[in-house]
């Protein structure tokens, strides 16, 4: 039995269906979402895999992987983002349902990083303020727009996964000292990625700018909260490449007004994309985009790629990146019994 693979309407990537098409046990299903959503729905309870939108503003709820939808799913084994967040996966649900749950975390790693210096850039020269001035007409003396340089200034990152690691190699080239708070690493690992673990309070108070690279979990919803920005240093910058849901706007937006903070910059949102009325959107210091961080040519194609992969080895191993290796047990049995013949117990 082919191991049937579907998607939505577009796959993040053409890599995907190149890198699938090396692997014979695939079969990818493409399903429109311009049809009734109850035939969405068979069509994919056809199917043991479902390769799913990241972003949850892109995908209508129901087609979200919760404890709903897996319920009308029985033989599906596994999901897999399109990218290395996961909003529209229900992780707990698909290992009490015995599905795997993969992201493709590190893919995207060098566009995500490449963004967010940019923006720290920008912002430490207060190219927005400027643009905006510009734009009004109301340039006058130029040392109005002092800015500062990165070179040897204290930055936090909050999460030190691929791609905050990533960035702690891009901010040694400014001799920068860099500060990570992450629960998941410690002490040693820090160093090692080039980085002094710290709690996050302390992370806050020291930091010149601080850039998130955590992903959005019921920990870390909400985190950078008025009193995270509060305890910031006065005059410092804000930049979030992370998720939407992370940062209270209304509270960044008091934050910058009264003056607090120096600037911000936005690549994710609460709502995606924010309306053009979003009154951050409208702050000379807020530099925005639109969720673009890790829309590169590069970064697409790879995360593509790796997903194809990934289904792969679910025929009769174990994926990589997983995100419920408990799971692993009653998958095992699914599969064998979903699958048959060929799907083995994968060694160890």
């Amino acid at each position: 039995m082919r191991f049937r693979v579907a998607y939505l309407d577009l796959p993040m990537n053409e890599a995907f269906l190149t890198s699938a098409a090396a692997f014979p046990n695939l079969e990818i299903c493409h399903i429109t979402t311009d049809q009734p959503e109850r035939d969405v729905i068979a069509a994919l309870a056809g199917c043991q895999g479902y390769y799913v939108r990241a972003a949850r503003h892109e995908l209508p709820d129901r087609l979200h992987v919760t404890s709903a939808l897996l319920a009308e799913l029985p033989g599906l084994l596994m999901v897999a983002s399109y990218g290395a967040g996961y909003d529209t996966i229900d992780v707990e649900a698909c290992s009490e349902a015995g599905v795997l749950a993969v992201n493709q975390a590190g893919g995207n790693a060098e566009g995500v990083a490449e963004h967010a210096l940019g923006m720290i850039l920008l912002l430490l020269k207060r190219v927005p303020e400027a643009w905006a001035a510009m734009r009004e007409g109301r340039v006058g003396a130029r040392h109005a727009f002092l800015g500062r340089e990165l070179l040897g200034r204290t930055v936090g990152l909050v999460g030190l996964g691929h791609v905050g690691t990533r960035m702690a190699e891009l901010l040694a080239v400014f001799g920068c000292r860099v500060l990570a708070a992450d629960p998941a690493i410690d002490a040693a690992g820090c160093a090692a990625r080039g980085a002094q673990k710290v709690k996050l309070p302390e992370l806050l108070a020291a930091s010149d700018v601080v850039s998130l690279h955590c992903p959005l979990t019921s920990e870390t919803r909400g985190l950078i909260d008025a009193g995270a920005l509060r305890a910031m240093r006065p005059g410092a910058v804000l930049v979030s490449t992370a998720r939407g849901g992370i940062v209270d706007e209304a509270a960044l937006l008091a934050a910058l007004e009264d003056g607090h903070l120096a600037g911000a910059g936005l690549d994710v949102w609460n709502e995606e994309p924010p309306p053009a009325s979003h009154p951050l959107l409208a702050h000379p210091a807020v530099l925005g985009s639109p969720h673009t961080a890790g829309v590169t040519a590069e970064s697409r194609a790879r995360v593509a790629s790796m997903a194809a992969e990934a289904f792969a080895a679910a025929v009769a191993g174990l994926p990589p990146r997983l995100l419920n290796p408990e799971a692993v047990p009653r998958f095992t049995e699914r599969r064998q019994a979903i699958l048959g013949k060929g799907a083995e117990r994968p060694a160890g």
